[in-house]
């Protein structure tokens, strides 16, 4: 199969996503949420916007013009996916087919639906590719090289099991915001996508906001009122009143607006309904306390460097926006 041809087919599996009725959503959505409560039908319409978006000729040749495909030799690679949100592997996935390679992959056991749906339709417009794709559901085997995605804990077990092979190995990461005060409500509501967007569940989630000393946090809290309705959700819901409970036991201070808890802290990755805030005085301040921290931290929010992400976009990456920066197709496109 021709790069042309697996572009092509890979464009039509986007418009097949893009022609979705409400009904076939909606049960694809139930099923998800079936396997994996956090997955809501809204979380599931977002992950498949964001991939149809991306899925379509001209983003495909664009992402594709920069790599030479020719001195390919096509490699198993092992494809070991997390499942925190919605078709989260779903990029490493497709750079492994467009690159011609068979894939081999591990499916998070609350991820599977979603992948294998689009799977079985991307087999009935380009056959071929069924001989690509094997899902096993047991540890990996019979590989070459590997992209492997899970916590901290996780990822030093495939630092070692994977470590004869050519390997990715992603870890725990997070994202981050600055603000500068003179955003407008339009734009503190837009951060409001990146903050809950999937319960904050993914690591382009914010879950850190860096603000100017004399700021009044409070600020933020009537452009965030479209997003009240997470605490609907028994899951998210039990994560608030369980944080909440902490902070009043220990006497820590922090704020609260009925649906998500702001507390004060150096720390950059925050539990689940609670957002951390840390005031900065200069650039250079702001500089010195984010690069400690760049390892662990997947995008960087705002409208001022050194954020690069515009408000309401971290969800929204590009073929070419590289979890961890680390260039996949590159990778890919060089076994040998």
């Amino acid at each position: 199969m021709t790069l042309e041809n697996r572009l092509s087919a890979i464009a039509q599996s986007g418009d097949f996503i893009r022609a979705l009725d409400a009904q076939t959503l909606e049960h694809l959505a139930q099923q998800a949420a079936n396997e994996n409560p956090w997955f809501t039908p809204d979380s599931v319409r977002l992950a498949l916007s964001g991939i149809q978006q991306n899925l379509t000729k001209e983003s495909l040749a664009q992402w594709t013009s920069h790599y030479d495909f020719n001195l390919i030799a096509p490699k198993a690679i092992g494809l070991v996916m997390a499942g925190n949100i919605p078709m989260v592997g779903f990029h490493d996935l497709l750079a492994v087919l467009v690159a011609g390679h068979k894939t081999v992959i591990k499916l998070s056991s609350k991820d599977s639906v979603l992948i294998t749906f689009l799977l079985h339709k991307l087999f009935e417009i380009e056959p071929q590719f069924q001989s690509s794709v094997q899902i096993q559901q047991q540890a990996l085997k019979d590989f070459d090289a590997v992209i492997a995605t899970g916590s901290d804990n996780t990822a030093r077990h495939f630092e070692y099991y994977f470590r004869n092979v050519p390997n990715i190995i992603r870890r725990n990461r997070t994202s981050c915001a600055i603000l500068t005060g003179k955003e407008t409500e339009q734009e503190l509501e837009k951060l409001g996508e990146d903050v809950f967007s999937y319960f904050g569940l993914g690591c382009r989630n914010v879950s850190k906001l860096f603000v100017p000393a004399s700021y009044d946090i409070t600020k933020i809290f009537p452009a965030w009122k479209k997003f009240e309705t997470v605490i609907h959700h028994h899951k998210y819901a039990n994560n608030y009143d369980y944080q909440k409970s902490i902070l009043l036991v220990n006497k820590e201070p922090f704020l609260d607006n009925g649906f998500v808890l702001l507390q004060e802290s150096e720390k950059l990755v925050s539990p689940i309904a609670v957002l951390y805030y840390q005031r900065y005085t200069s650039t250079n301040e702001l500089n010195n306390l984010l690069n400690p921290m760049e390892e662990k931290i997947q995008c960087v929010v705002g409208d001022t460097p050194p954020a690069i992400i515009p408000f309401g976009k971290a969800q929204h990456p590009t073929l070419s926006d590289y979890a961890d920066n680390v260039d996949t197709l590159k990778f890919l496109t060089s076994l040998r």
